[in-house]
């Protein structure tokens, strides 16, 4: 009986024991789903405009292209819309990510949650690399993800129109395919990295702020430009923010400007990582984030 009632205990410990350390090696996967799960507009946004997207596609392709009288021209048609649904899409995740990154910490501050989220065994550097990873990681995926299923719906549409005209597919999945491959490289390259700093200056304000977090974020910038032009009559500083949101050409979504879907001759990886800014940025980020951390750490409810 003693050796029964004493192993009774030491086995509830170890299933007890497990759980806890299983759990502690998850933090960011469970703070992640936390933020996905809260912002719905993380992926509703980006599938409402792919929706959108493919509607006027279809209206495309049973308007414009079969009343084409040429083939030429209803497969101009059919290649049109890939290029635009794709940047719609990417331009509303990155919207959504900017409006996400402010609200990220000043949220919970303001309906006073933060209170319960730091009760738990969750620290101030996980939640806020969550937080950043929704914008810098998160987003360029899903939106990735969209894309190629708006792709795949669109090339499906445009196959069968193209196949009953006696029509070859192969020229535009081949130039799909190269295209989405550019534009995997466009995302790491741009959103993931090249607007991290963004994202990390959004944040740090978002965790400072007590109200009105978008004036807050865009005021001090605008502040700098205006003394410097009436201080030096130069705009140096506008010059490196549209540099920052814009990039250097080289940057550009692959196939822009052309007729169809572009190729990966438009990319120069050597160009990316021996670009100053990158580098730069990615330490700018690091001393927002840092600093975020920091606030959360000490700041309460609004």
């Amino acid at each position: 009986m003693n050796t029964q009632s004493n192993a009774m205990p030491e086995s509830f410990g170890s299933q007890g024991t497990a759980p806890a350390t299983m759990s502690a090696t998850r933090p960011m996967y469970w703070a992640i789903r936390r933020e996905v799960s809260e912002y719905r507009s993380i992926y509703i946004a980006p599938l409402a405009v792919a929706g959108l997207a493919l509607l006027g596609f279809l209206i495309a392709t049973i308007g414009r292209a079969m009343a084409s009288p040429s083939l030429a021209q209803r497969r101009a048609v059919l290649e049109e819309p890939y290029h635009f649904a794709t940047a719609l899409i990417l331009g509303s995740a990155f919207i959504v990510g900017f409006f996400y990154s402010l609200d990220a910490l000043h949220g919970e501050r303001r309906d006073r949650s933060i209170l319960f989220w730091k009760s738990l065994p969750v620290s101030d550097f996980t939640t806020v690399l969550a937080k950043a990873s929704i914008p810098v990681v998160i987003l360029p995926l899903l939106s990735f993800g969209i894309v190629v299923a708006t792709h795949l719906i669109m090339l499906l549409m445009s196959s069968a129109v193209l196949l009953g005209s006696g029509v070859s597919v192969t020229p535009l999945w081949t130039r799909s395919s190269s295209f989405l491959m550019a534009l995997l490289y466009h995302l790491v390259t741009v959103h993931m990295l090249w607007y991290a700093p963004i994202y990390g200056w959004l944040l740090l304000v978002s965790g400072w702020a007590r109200r009105m977090a978008f004036l807050w974020a865009g005021l001090p910038l605008l502040a700098i430009g205006v003394v410097e032009k009436i201080a030096f009559n130069t705009i140096y500083f506008a010059t490196w923010l549209r540099y920052r949101f814009t990039g250097p050409e080289a940057f550009d979504l692959p196939g822009h400007g052309s007729p169809a879907m572009g190729s990966m001759t438009h990319l120069s990886l050597g160009t990316f990582l021996s670009t100053p800014g990158l580098w730069l940025g990615l330490a700018v980020a690091a001393v927002f984030l840092a600093a975020a951390i920091r606030q959360r750490r000490y700041q309460g409810p609004i």
